[in-house]
C-alpha cells in the first residue's frame, strides 16, 4: 500500500520545510510514503527546498493556478503508483499528525474520498463573517452534491486510487468544491474526519476579499451543477418563464372580460407581447435543456473512456483499482 502526499506550492520557501518536517514517516497499514511537491511557477527557492528535503518535484515554468497544480499532482501521484493520495497545503495550515486519521476510512474500505474537517466554528483566527460564509458555502455544496461534508472548502483531503482516476478538474479557480460535487454525482463514497490546524498569519493567495471568494465559489458551484444536472437546471428556468407568461395571460383575459364593452383589452396589449416573448423563452430554454442533457450524456461516455484509458496506462503501477 503506497501513500503519496502531494503539496501544491507557490513561493513557500519559508513554510515548506516546517510542513515537510511534520509529515508522518510511518502509518499503520501503509507500506510506503512518498512526498510530491508541485511548484506552481515559484520565483523563490521552493523547488530547491523541496528537493533538499527528499521530495519529488514537478515544476511549472509559469504560475498555472491551484486547480492545475492540484490536477498535475494527482496525475503524477498515480504515475508514482499511489494507492492513496493526500493533498495538503504548503503553508502548514493542516497538521501532518492528522494524516493517519485522514487515510483510515480509505484503508478500511469505507470511503473513496475523505475531507479534513477543520471545525471552522472553533478557529479563532477566522472572522465571524468568514465562518458564516464557510458554513453557507458548505451547506450549498452538501445540497448540490448529495454529500454530508461539513467543511467543503478544506484542501486537506485523501483520495483512493479509484477516486483519483475518476475525477476530472474543470474549474480554473479551485478544486475543493468541484471534486466534492463530482464525487457525489459519480457515486463515490465521501466522508469526513476532524483534523488539527495551525494558525496561518499571511492572507490567502487564492482570493483577495470575501466578495472575491463568494463570486468565484458561487460561479464554480453553478458551473459544476449545471454540468451534471443540465436538464433539471434548464427545466426550472423554463418553468419560471412559462409561469410568468401564464400569469400575464391570465391578467390579460381578466381585463378583457371585465373591461367595458367596446374597450375590451385596450391598453393591455403589452401584456400579450411580453407573454409571447416569455412563452418563446420558455420553449427555447427547454430545448437548450434537452441539448445540454445530450451533451452531458456524451461527456459521461467520454469520461468513462478516459477512465478506462488511464486505468490501462497505469496498470501495474501500484494496486490496480477494484
Amino acid at each position: 500500500m503506497k501513500l503519496v502526499i502531494q503539496i501544491p506550492c507557490l513561493n513557500e520557501e519559508e513554510t515548506l520545510p516546517v510542513t515537510l518536517r511534520e509529515l508522518p514517516k510511518r502509518i499503520e497499514g501503509v507500506d510506503e510514503i512518498a512526498v510530491l511537491v508541485i511548484d506552481d511557477g515559484s520565483t523563490d527557492r521552493t523547488a530547491e527546498v523541496a528537493k533538499e528535503a527528499g521530495a519529488r518535484v514537478i515544476s511549472f515554468t509559469a504560475n498555472q493556478g491551484l486547480s492545475r497544480a492540484f490536477a498535475a499532482g494527482m496525475d503524477e501521484a498515480l504515475k508514482m503508483g499511489a494507492d492513496i493520495i493526500v493533498n495538503t497545503d504548503a503553508d502548514n495550515q493542516y497538521q501532518g499528525a492528522s494524516i493517519p486519521d485522514l487515510v483510515k476510512p480509505i484503508l478500511e474500505g469505507r470511503a473513496d474520498m475523505v475531507i479534513g474537517n477543520r471545525q471552522v466554528e472553533t478557529l479563532r483566527h477566522f472572522s465571524w463573517l468568514k465562518k458564516r460564509l464557510q458554513k453557507l458555502g458548505s451547506a450549498v455544496v452538501r445540497k448540490v452534491s448529495g454529500t454530508r461534508v461539513p467543511d467543503a472548502t478544506s484542501g486537506f483531503r485523501a483520495f483512493s486510487r479509484e477516486a483519483a482516476l475518476r475525477l476530472n478538474i474543470v474549474s480554473p479557480f479551485s478544486y475543493t468544491l468541484e471534486t466534492i460535487i463530482q464525487a457525489g454525482k459519480k457515486g463515490l463514497a465521501v466522508t469526513h474526519v476532524p483534523v488539527g490546524t495551525n494558525r496561518v498569519e499571511r492572507p490567502s493567495r487564492l482570493f483577495r476579499s470575501n466578495w472575491s471568494f463568494i463570486k468565484n465559489q458561487t460561479a464554480t458551484i453553478l458551473r459544476i451543477y449545471v454540468m451534471y444536472e443540465p436538464l433539471r437546471t434548464f427545466a426550472w428556468l423554463s418553468a419560471v418563464s412559462f409561469f410568468a407568461a401564464f400569469a400575464l395571460g391570465v391578467r390579460f383575459i381578466v381585463y378583457y372580460i371585465t373591461s367595458p364593452v367596446g374597450s375590451a383589452g385596450a391598453g393591455h396589449v403589452q401584456s400579450v407581447i411580453v407573454m409571447a416573448v416569455l412563452a418563446m423563452l420558455s420553449f427555447l430554454l427547454m430545448v437548450l435543456g434537452v441539448l445540454a442533457d445530450l451533451i452531458y450524456n456524451s461527456r459521461r461516455l467520454t469520461e468513462d473512456t478516459l477512465y478506462r484509458i488511464r486505468r490501462e496506462e497505469l496498470a501495474g503501477r501500484g494496486r490496480p483499482p477494484q
